[in-house]
């Protein structure tokens, strides 16, 4: 497969500059009509989540395509659905580079990104330029500036800004690269932001004539008092969706390789299992009421299967791709099936 070909020479450079050369490459192949061709067939699987039908039950994880700058191509890949941002009120270049590692043996990522973003109206702008006609879903966040006491009011702009543009939106509170941003699931946090979202979201529906939905992204680093917290609270407000979980702040299993104790969130296979068991107990809490979104560390087919029986009704991939390429993306679609067969 053309990515395997590519693959030994991408990983021959820094992370990040490899990130923007293989996101190029792929324009390039999807101008010229190539990439299609080139990319394994996923086969339809059509499932119903959050009121939206999604073609397959697997997407792209936030993160990859910060601005929107590649929803053609990446829309040429297979996926049952993409996912764009995080995206920021104001533009930011993030934090300071080296900010992105690869720590192959593991297969797995560290990444301290800091939501470098253009700002929300590039985002539409780009989102605007593009040909996609599939479920494009759109992550918001704050601004690295804005005080915590603040954060609200950049969800509240972000959500505005971005609600007739995407068939659903995700709220981000989970990065560890955007100082304290975590607090934000705490109960008396968490529940003034979902309070003050669904407000919104209710005044948006009524001047756009169209119901978007609102998923919240939370971290893997949560223990079951936490979960069972967050689960309650999203019942309570009627979330419409979970994306479960973000990058983890542990090193186990990877603290003596190469880049292993570089700061930020860890993503790929060391997460899988942290993120999976998360899954489990807050489908235990929810027990149906909403659905939830599966990422973390889904580096196989099995691995996306292993999600869905954890509890989750979608899965999406980020770091896998980096390590497998679009193959991937067809082997959890099957793998989801077979499961689906079976049960």
């Amino acid at each position: 497969m053309a990515y395997q070909l590519a693959k030994p020479l991408l990983f021959m450079m820094e992370a990040e500059r490899a990130h923007h050369v293989a996101f190029k490459g792929l324009g390039l192949l999807q101008s010229m009509g190539f990439l299609r061709a080139l990319t394994p067939t996923v086969q339809d699987n059509p499932v119903t989540v959050m009121g939206i039908e999604f073609p397959n039950p697997v997407g792209l994880a936030a993160g990859l395509d910060k601005n929107g700058d590649y929803i053609d191509s990446l829309g040429e890949l297979g996926f049952g659905f993409l996912e764009i941002g995080t995206v920021t009120p104001r533009p930011q270049p993030g934090n300071p580079k080296p900010r992105l590692f690869r720590l192959p043996e593991a297969r797995a990522i560290i990444n301290r990104m800091g939501f470098n973003n253009g700002g929300v109206d590039n985002l539409l702008t780009n989102v605007a330029a593009s040909q996609y006609k599939g479920v494009l879903g759109i992550n918001i966040g704050k601004n690295a500036d804005t005080p915590m006491e603040k954060a609200v009011d950049d969800y509240l702009i972000g959500l505005r800004k971005v609600y007739a543009h995407a068939n659903y939106v995700t709220v981000n509170i989970s990065s560890p690269n955007t100082k304290n941003l975590r607090q934000l699931q705490q109960a008396d946090e968490f529940g003034a932001l979902l309070s003050a979202l669904k407000l919104e979201q209710a005044k948006l529906a009524d001047e756009h004539g169209r119901y978007v939905p609102i998923a919240v992204k939370i971290a893997p680093d949560l223990d079951n008092n936490q979960i069972q917290e967050i689960g309650q609270l999203l019942m309570a407000h009627k979330i419409d969706g979970v994306i479960a979980t973000n990058t983890t702040l542990s090193r186990t299993g990877v603290e003596h390789l190469p880049h292993g104790q570089e700061a930020g969130g860890l993503s790929g296979e060391p997460v899988r299992a942290k993120s999976t068991s998360v899954i489990r107990e807050l489908a235990q809490v929810l027990d149906g009421a909403l659905p939830i979104i599966g990422v973390g560390g889904i580096v196989s087919g099995e691995d996306a299967a292993e999600k869905i029986r954890a509890g989750a009704a979608l899965v999406q991939v980020y770091s896998g791709l980096i390590y497998e390429g679009p193959q991937l993306i067809a082997d959890c679609a099957e793998a989801i099936a077979k499961h689906q067969q079976h049960r």
